[in-house]
């Protein structure tokens, strides 16, 4: 079967008040907060160490920092990258560059500098919005990839004052706390004078559901960077499946979202930067999960709505029960990035009282696809069913133009309006996920009778730990350059706190020895801590193919073995 409309049996099994299908988005992301701000003026809209910021103080924040951009030459559909952690700046500076027509491109601030420099070759921008600890790193960028703009933030400045004069008490706890959040900078733009600036006239062209919004970068296969183009109309979409999902979260009515998830990642940005500001929330952010700041917010402001890895949850309620703080309020928790384990959510939902359940989605779909319906009859073990307005097929990985039988086993594709357009710059990488129009995700699923979806394999090798990518040809080409090491395969591995570890297995160069601690040393100098192999494994030789292509798959099921 190769029909273009194929049932959705799914749509039988969705909670009661959840629709088949939205209509389709109008406007831009902008819009999203101009709503909020109208109806909700004088709500908190921000909450970042306990100081808040109104709707009406962050839509005018917005407006003069767009203006400020305008001011340094960004123009409509010029990228602009934010390399910032979760703070009230990041909010305002995503919304302000969208506000111009720009295209936000969001980075990792905890990245090396080669793989920041790596992100930079490929999109090129011109004008970046910077963590303080971070401008150093872009300032030494070569000269071909230098910035014609760089702001400088100090996340501190947004902290409440009583805060910031902690931070700045002559002992060695606070000095070693400002250390980690902030660094003086020289000749580059401070953020407290683009705020400064006057506001953008309402005038000023705004950009069209059409338009590309975000450059989201996933790690791919292959370890080179590659730009997801997210457009309005996707993000939008994204946010308002979020919301039709669940209907019993109310717009503006106490609605509170801790964003305890990074924003530079697409499951944080959708779900708090674009859904929650479209829902009047409170957003409660947090620079790094800590589980003792979240524990603090929730005594007096539990979250409504609260997504999450199942790392973050079985901490969360760890510190909950050995501090004696009741969970009790947290209506709903939506876990993704890895497996979701049934003797996490029985506690967790008995603490809480309210639900936790679990999606799936990737970068090039905005990223959510679908979820377990918020109800008795989600499905554990399941990603749960495909988001209203979403198409699935399962098809044979090597015909993708053919479908496989009902309920069997076979690649995931997938149609739908929060679907992307392509790569950027790349398209022969763009040509080959789409088939017949339809997007392949590269996972060996299978969907029963009542539309529930469960992930069995996954054709690309990538490894997720923690809720991120990892692509193990990165590693490799990292590890190699060790002078013990001759060759090396890294897989993931089944671990029950990041879902998978990273291992790699390594061949000891002639007349060498590998020291496993020595090597993850020379990684930590290279890579981000999530992507350095949490072991290194000496063996004599890597299995291969007949043309000399190291076989991951029987490298992993070695170890497993082992």
């Amino acid at each position: 079967m190769t029909s273009f409309d194929p049932p959705r049996p799914w749509t039988a099994s969705y909670a009661a008040g959840v629709p088949e299908d939205l209509d389709p988005q109008t406007g831009s992301l902008v819009d999203i907060l101009d709503a909020s701000t109208r109806d909700y003026p004088d709500a908190p809209a921000l909450e970042f160490f306990g100081r808040e910021t109104t709707y009406a103080q962050l839509s005018s924040e917005v407006s003069r920092v767009a203006a400020a951009l305008t001011a340094h030459g960004v123009r409509a559909g010029d990228p602009v990258a934010i390399v910032l952690p979760n703070c009230p700046q990041h909010i305002v500076a995503f919304y302000a560059v969208l506000r111009l027509g720009a295209v936000v491109v969001e980075h990792n601030p905890l990245y090396t500098p080669r793989e920041l420099r790596k992100q930079f070759e490929d999109h090129g921008a011109k004008h970046a919005i910077v963590w303080s600890k971070v401008v150093k790193t872009v300032q030494e960028f070569p000269a071909d990839l230098r910035v014609n703009t760089l702001v400088s933030v100090d996340v501190t400045r947004a902290m409440p004052v009583r805060t910031r004069l902690a931070l700045r008490l002559p002992i060695a706890k606070a000095r070693e706390a400002r250390a980690a959040l902030t660094e003086k900078t020289t000749d580059a733009t401070p953020w407290a004078e683009l705020v400064r600036h006057d506001p953008l006239p309402d005038a000023h062209p705004r950009p069209s559901t059409a338009d590309l919004a975000i450059i989201q970068y996933t790690s791919g296969t292959t370890g080179t960077p590659k730009g997801a183009m997210l457009t309005h109309a996707n993000l939008l979409a994204n946010a308002a499946q979020a919301r039709a999902w669940v209907p019993s979260i109310v717009r503006g009515e106490g609605c509170v979202v801790y964003a305890v998830l990074p924003m530079f990642h697409a499951y944080g940005l959708t779900l708090c930067l674009t859904f929650a500001m479209s829902m009047g929330a409170r957003l409660v952010l947090f620079p790094k999960f800590d589980p003792d700041l979240v524990l603090a917010v929730t005594k007096r402001h539990p979250a409504t709505f609260l997504p999450l890895v199942p790392p973050i949850a079985e901490r969360l309620l760890a510190a909950a029960e050995a501090q004696g703080v009741s969970l009790a309020g947290i209506d709903i928790a939506i876990s993704g990035a890895m497996a979701l384990p049934h003797d996490l959510v029985v506690p967790f939902e008995k603490a809480t009282g309210g639900y936790l359940v679990e999606g799936y989605g990737l970068s090039e779909c905005s990223p959510v696809l679908m979820a377990n319906p918020v109800a008795e009859n989600r499905v554990p073990g399941t990603v749960g069913l495909p988001l209203p307005g979403t198409e699935c097929r399962v098809v044979d990985p090597d015909d993708p133009h053919s479908d496989v039988e009902p309920g069997g086993r076979g690649e995931l594709v997938v149609r739908g309006p929060q679907v992307f357009s392509g790569y950027y710059g790349k398209p022969e990488e763009t040509e080959a996920v789409f088939v017949d129009g339809w997007f392949r995700t590269g996972d060996i699923v299978t969907i029963d009778e009542d539309g529930f979806v469960r992930i069995v394999d996954r054709i690309k090798e990538l490894i997720i730990t923690g809720g991120f990518n990892v692509a193990p040809t990165e590693v490799e080409n990292v590890l190699r350059q060790h002078p013990s090491v001759a060759d090396v395969a890294v897989v993931g591995v089944p671990s029950d706190h990041s879902g998978e570890e990273v291992v790699a297995a390594v061949v000891a160069a002639e007349g060498s020895t590998v020291d496993p601690d020595e090597v993850r040393a020379f990684a930590r100098g290279i890579l981000t801590p999530y992507k350095v192999p949490r072991r290194v494994v000496v063996v004599d030789e890597l299995p291969k193919s007949l043309i000399g292509k190291v076989l991951r798959r029987q490298v992993k099921e070695r170890l497993l073995a082992e």
